[in-house]
């Protein structure tokens, strides 16, 4: 595939896979390992855009599947991208709408074609499929673009895990097939198989071979035992191209970025920082249990 993207490594950790590199995408360049905050709809909650270019930060997340549903593709089409719609000048990086799959589980019905959502808005319906995500993420401008992979819960078993993976290799190529701007967006493929190495040997094995500027780890973090989702995660780091930046998606707690950096991955990004700094942006927003839980240690949250 054509890249958007250069990727050189600057230094290598003497003991472990960890490496920093400066990535440099269409709109700046950036040093990694690096943590993404998620905008989900274009803006992170309670911080601005200049904020954000203070704290240094060079990239950030949308999601294609509620960008899709508000404001829509005509908006972005009409202003010229998502960077013009938030303000933002750096890099962004879109996450296909594969997650919510998981997260929007009972409002989604997966078939070959794709996936259909029912809008938790106002009820209508969206056949997200791997043509359908790729022009979203070609209007809202992403300087990386995630394919649309079948995602499964982590703590799945059986044959879905299985279909999930070869669906997400036939699902990649068809987002190949796709996409409108390779010269400017960057494709990254995301890798799946659950738990099982087997399935993920094979997953890798087969996307690999489709060479996108990029590599994701997915399905993971979402439940299962800690040293079960760090040995998928070296198992991945062993397999994957050595020479591109490689994401693990969803992952946001502090241990595991330490030990993630520790196994080969360079790009992560989660809702746990912004989702946390909301839940405690006010008295009122404060939970029992989160009260109790700093009591027991003496500590009282300021009105």
């Amino acid at each position: 595939m054509k890249s958007a993207l250069t990727w050189k490594i600057i230094a290598k950790c003497s003991r472990t896979k960890a490496r920093v590199a400066t990535l440099t995408l269409p709109h700046c360049p950036l040093e990694t390992p690096v943590f993404m905050p998620v905008a989900t709809q274009g803006t992170l909650k309670g911080v601005t855009t200049k904020q954000l270019e203070e704290m240094s930060c060079d990239i950030i997340l949308n999601n294609t599947y509620h960008l899709g549903l508000r404001p829509g593709q005509e908006l972005f089409d009409d202003v010229g991208g998502s960077h013009i719609f938030q303000n933002w000048k750096r890099n962004i990086l879109t996450d296909s709408g594969g997650f919510q799959m998981v997260s929007l589980l009972k409002l989604a019905e997966i078939t070959e074609e794709g996936v259909q959502f029912q809008s938790p808005h106002d009820g209508s319906l969206m056949l997200l499929t791997p043509e359908h995500s790729m022009s979203l993420q070609n209007s809202i401008g992403a300087d990386i673009i995630m394919q649309l992979d079948d995602v499964v819960a982590s703590l799945t078993t059986g044959k879905r895990v299985e279909e999930a993976m070869y669906r997400s290799i036939r699902w990649l190529d068809r987002c190949i097939k796709a996409h409108k701007n390779p010269e400017t967006q960057n494709l990254f493929a995301i890798t799946q198989g659950g738990l099982n190495s087997e399935l993920r040997k094979i997953c890798i094995q087969e996307m690999i071979k489709r060479d996108t500027p990029g590599y994701a780890i997915g399905g993971l973090s979402g439940g299962e035992e800690k040293d079960i989702f760090w040995r998928i995660v070296t198992l991945s780091t062993d397999l994957l191209p050595k020479n591109k930046p490689l994401y693990c998606m969803g992952v946001g707690y502090a241990e595991d970025l330490v030990v993630c950096v520790a196994l080969g991955i360079d790009m992560f990004d989660c809702v746990f920082p912004t989702r946390t700094a909301e839940l405690f942006g006010g008295r009122e927003k404060y939970p029992e249990w989160a009260v109790n839980a700093l009591r027991s240690v003496n500590i009282e949250l300021l009105p």
